[in-house]
């Protein structure tokens, strides 16, 4: 306000901590856990743009796919987490031209784009998981970035290092609205893994980038979690859920599409 018209500012740290973070094989990253929480304390100060930039894919620096750790299926799990976590966190989201296609070369001004890729299911099914991230952002108020709220973002556990899980909690106006998210940055399967619940009641599966459609193993996952009167953490209601290998899920009060 009073400056020269620049509303947002590109949070290039939150870009270069997610990078460094899931390069780095999956037994590491608890020691690393700091990595992803740090941008909590001053994503509310400003407004931001969280950027996947040109600067990245670039330069010998290889594409987003070939960042990740891990074997084929394994690297495109930690981007499908990676663009989950861009969209489900405040800001808005920046993707620069390919990142979607999982392409495993360079980007190059010299050509166009591989769109052949998709033709192949492994990258098409990323490409629809950014589209229905799209979805979510235009269509889920408590994703919007809304300054009128002030911060509409909560953590409910960021201390898990042991598992490398995280959940976070996004909120709008309307209670009624309000979003739970989980992350888990293993490969590891958690069965019968509690969370606190911002709200009594039954929260339903609205995402799940673990899901055969989108790439992912398509481990079952129960489409509505009741809470339950036993307190989490700080939180005096929580559920049972199940946290895929290297997946991100999205819970809502009310029902939806996936």
């Amino acid at each position: 306000e009073g400056g020269l018209g620049f509303d947002y500012k590109w949070d290039l740290g939150w870009m270069h901590d997610m990078l460094e973070y899931l390069a780095r094989e999956p037994i590491h990253r608890k020691w690393h856990q700091n990595d992803l929480t740090f941008r909590s304390t001053y994503s509310a100060s400003e407004r931001f743009v969280q950027p996947l930039s040109h600067d990245e894919v670039v330069h010998g620096k290889g594409s987003l796919v070939n960042k990740m750790a891990g074997d084929e299926w394994q690297r495109r799990a930690n981007l499908r987490l990676l663009f989950g976590n861009q969209y489900t966190t405040p800001g808005i989201p920046l993707l620069f031209m390919g990142g979607e296609l999982a392409m495993s070369e360079e980007w190059s001004h010299d050509r166009e784009l591989p769109w052949y890729l998709l033709d192949y299911e492994v990258h098409s099914s990323l490409r629809d998981w950014v589209r229905e991230l799209n979805r979510l952002l235009r269509s889920l108020p408590s994703l919007a970035d809304d300054p009128s709220i002030g911060s509409n973002f909560e953590w409910i556990d960021c201390a898990d290092t042991t598992n490398s899980v995280l959940v976070w909690a996004r909120r709008s106006a309307d209670p009624a609205d309000t979003l739970v998210v989980t992350a888990n940055f293993t490969p590891t399967v958690h069965e019968g893994y509690r969370i606190g619940l911002p709200e009594a009641g039954r929260w339903h599966l609205l995402a799940n980038s673990d899901a055969h459609h989108w790439g992912g193993s398509g481990l079952p996952i129960p489409e509505v979690i009741e809470s339950v009167p036993q307190p989490h953490g700080h939180w005096q209601q929580s559920g049972v859920v199940t946290l895929a290998p290297l997946g991100l899920m999205v819970l809502s009060r009310r029902g939806g599409t996936r």
